[in-house]
């Protein structure tokens, strides 16, 4: 799917239900829950179509009465098959609807932490990093794992998130000085499709789970949508300085990230075996920005305005 000279697959291994150590409670504790309605409204129409399968087995022979009279079945095997096939779907339902419950809590939760320490580990050597950008922020798992990780190579650096509430920038700052990392953390307000940073700027930009988000006002499928979430890595590279690494987990339009960095010339382009996220595929994306892009005789392209 990915098949390029340039790339090779990154073998990250099974998602296993280890968070560095930390159970997904204490993680709770800090974060929250993100989404939650989502959250609260699989439960319900689980715990719903469950109820409605119970019902369908107790009272089956007045189901079947009910079918026969209201659909008009001229035979009492025709009517029992029908009630026992939409109770199976009913309860079929239900199962389906606590896995995606289950897994959308997985996922915005110890998935997440794991992940980010997975986005962490891609990055080659810490100690030299300066200056990291967290785009999409949200509530500050990946930030704050960053924050974690320049803390214990006793890096003088600092990381930024950028997220466009800034009522979510405040939470993510106390989500830092939860975990010990506020001294590491800057957050501020802003477009990621224009960044607020000059160029070559940043060590290290990373991203989780956000990109995809971007420009879902057009609709996830359409052009409009994915030229936004183009101009999103666009920007990523022109912040990055050369030689920098960036690295990008997120959900269903990894193939056009991966063209995308190809024509912006990255270098050591990385892409995850599959992970099972929000019920859908999702991979980790890693690149190098070149520290040198020849665009033609005697002359040395530096600007990556996209």
């Amino acid at each position: 799917m990915f098949k390029n000279r340039n790339r090779k697959l990154s073998r990250m291994g099974k998602t296993v239900m280890t968070t560095g150590g930390r159970d997904w409670t204490q993680i709770y504790t800090i974060y929250g829950m993100d989404q939650w309605q989502t959250l609260l409204f699989l439960l319900f129409h689980a715990i719903l179509f469950a109820v409605l399968s119970i019902l369908f087995l107790v009272y089956f022979d007045l189901v079947c009465a009910f079918f026969e009279s209201f659909f008009l079945f001229t035979t009492d095997g025709a009517a029992r098959f029908a009630a026992g096939f939409t109770g199976c779907v009913t309860a079929l339902s239900a199962v389906c609807l606590f896995f995606a419950a289950g897994n959308f809590f997985y996922s915005a939760l110890p998935l997440h932490h794991d992940m980010a320490q997975r986005i962490v580990n891609s990055v080659g050597d810490w100690s030299t990093v300066k200056l990291a950008l967290d785009i999409g922020c949200g509530r500050g798992i990946l930030l704050n794992t960053v924050a974690t990780q320049l803390k214990k190579t006793g890096s003088s650096g600092r990381v930024v998130g950028l997220d466009r509430s800034k009522g979510t920038t405040l939470s993510t700052l106390r989500t830092a000085n939860m975990e010990g990392v506020g001294e590491y953390v800057t957050c501020r307000e802003g477009d990621v499709r224009s960044l607020p940073f000059g160029d070559n700027y940043f060590d290290v930009v990373v991203s989780a789970v956000f990109v995809h988000t971007v420009g879902k006002e057009y609709g996830h499928r359409t052009v409009e949508a994915a030229a936004e979430r183009m101009r999103v890595l666009g920007e990523m590279v022109r912040v990055l300085k050369p030689g920098g690494v960036g690295v990008v987990w997120d959900l269903l339009h990894v193939p056009e990230y991966v063209r995308r960095l190809e024509e912006l010339k990255m270098e050591d382009i990385r892409v995850s075996e599959r992970v099972t996220a929000f019920m859908v595929s999702s991979h980790i994306v890693s690149f190098r920005k070149p520290s040198q892009h020849i665009v033609g005789p005697c002359e040395v392209r530096l600007d990556w305005i996209f």
